[in-house]
């Protein structure tokens, strides 16, 4: 039996055993209790935050997704209020005023000079996102090889993101949280809306000039390969003439008879002379042509490409962005129409009115396609997978080193929402614009449907995940 000096509690067991414990192995197991317990409640407290995350990134793509289930109700036989014929319209009236209003009203109001100054990161990097999607989207139709008319689509849907709809409820709704990484809810959400509205604005920019461009050369490329299809099996058809008569056929042979008797008469009177004169005449005719063909070939290029950019820049959405910066940057336009005591706030109000009406129309019309899509669309499952392995595997993992790597070279702003925003642009789906243009030049939008449909599917999760490891990251 110890004494009382060696500092140690004797306890009983009930069959008389005796195990002598030390008071600082009592302490050591207090504590490790009191670890776990700690740790336990962070994770049920990272549990809950993730829910949460994942219920607030699920609700804009729920709302896309009840939206296009109506526009594909509304493009049945049932209901037949939106045919092929009436997608159409309403696609031009997209193009025409809805997305010029939406890109105007958020850029005028939210945007200032100051802004766009200590903002100049953002451009760059959504051109990143556009430049890096497009690449892998080129790998992936290189490696899939997706029908030809779908090509262009594929690397556009890569590419461009959605930038707009999206990040303006999430980004919000992240300001909410009781206790968020990024300070104040009330000055949170203020900045949050006014990054979130640049960001649409430029992505709207990049989306009606590089994407734009893309599916109008890739839909006249097909048209154009359409076209000589059709002509080639044209010229191979067997030529029956069955209206011919004996007489059309004796005039066939006397022509043919004297082309004969002409092409003797020739070949006889030919000299040597002459002979050494037609083979050098074609390489000094060559000669004295080539720099002229070749300075009219150059020119004509020029041209082409001048019209081309002049055309693209001329769109309805990127005309629309352009005075949205002017008016936005210039203190005393904006004036004009932002504002309570603004003289022709009116205007503003009719643009807003205009632009609420773009994203449940390109919504709709998706869900029109997609009724067409599910019945004709031929594209590869692969493909699909594709897409939203660039989209929701590849392109994060690259912002999250873009962003870090400005961060390091001192080449953003010290708000952690700005950094967040600048990531959040390379997880994003792809933009519901891409339909639209689409519908405008008629190629692939039955495909575009399908994929769209697939990758906002797998958005509502996507986003939730890579939110969460964002804000860990920046944390």
């Amino acid at each position: 039996m110890p004494n009382s000096h060696n500092h140690k509690f004797l306890i009983f067991h009930r069959h008389h055993f005796i195990v002598y414990i030390s008071p600082v192995s009592i302490v050591a197991k207090t504590y490790q209790i009191f670890e776990l317990l700690v740790i336990s409640r962070e994770q049920a407290e990272m549990d809950e935050r993730f829910w949460e995350l994942l219920e607030e990134a699920s609700m804009p793509v729920l709302e896309v997704l009840i939206i296009t289930v109506l526009g594909a109700f509304m493009a049945t036989k049932y209901c037949n209020l939106l045919s092929a014929d009436a997608r159409k319209h309403l696609n031009k009236i997209v193009f025409v005023v809805f997305s010029p209003a939406l890109v105007f009203a958020s850029l005028s109001k939210t945007v200032t000079l100051q802004d766009i100054i200590s903002w100049w990161f953002m451009p760059i990097n959504i051109g990143l996102t556009f430049l890096l999607g497009g690449i892998l989207g080129w790998l992936v139709v290189k490696l899939l090889k997706p029908e030809p008319h779908v090509a262009g689509l594929v690397i556009a849907c890569c590419s461009a993101g959605n930038l707009g709809n999206l990040p303006l409820i999430i980004v919000p709704a992240i300001c909410m949280e009781d206790g968020g990484p990024f300070g104040d809810i009330a000055t949170c959400k203020s900045l949050g809306l006014s990054y979130v509205s640049f960001s649409m604005a430029l992505g709207g920019f990049y989306i009606w000039t590089h994407t734009y461009h893309l599916l109008h050369s890739s839909s006249d490329e097909y048209k154009a390969l359409q076209a000589s299809k059709e002509t080639l099996a044209i010229q191979n058809e067997p030529n029956q003439d069955l209206d011919a008569t004996q007489e059309s056929h004796l005039l066939k042979s006397a022509d043919k008879q004297d082309q004969d008797q002409e092409a003797i008469h020739f070949q006889s009177t030919k000299s040597i002379d002459d002979d050494e004169f037609t083979k050098n005449q074609p390489i000094v005719r060559h000669m004295s042509t080539t720099g002229k063909i070749r300075n009219v070939t150059f020119m004509v290029k020029l041209k082409g490409f001048l019209h081309l950019i002049v055309e693209e820049l001329l769109t309805p959405p990127t005309i629309a962005a352009v005075l949205g910066l002017i008016f936005g940057a210039v203190t005393w336009l904006k004036n004009l129409i932002i504002g309570d005591n603004a003289p022709l706030r009116v205007i503003q109000d009719s643009v807003t009115l205009l632009g609420n009406g773009a994203v449940p129309c390109i919504t709709l019309i998706l869900g029109g396609n997609l009724t067409q899509g599910l019945r004709s669309s031929k594209v590869k499952p692969l493909v699909v997978i594709g897409v939203i392995c660039v989209k929701y595997m590849i392109l994060p993992i690259i912002g999250i080193g873009v962003v870090k790597a400005a961060e390091t070279l001192g080449l953003l702003p010290t708000e952690k929402l700005f950094q967040y925003v600048l990531m959040i642009q390379f997880s994003v789906p792809p933009a519901m614009n891409v339909g639209t243009i689409a519908q405008l030049f008629d190629v692939g939008q039955d495909e575009c449907s399908i994929i769209l449909l697939w990758t906002y599917l797998v958005a509502a999760v996507a986003l939730t995940i890579w939110s969460t490891i964002f804000l860990y990251v920046l944390a």
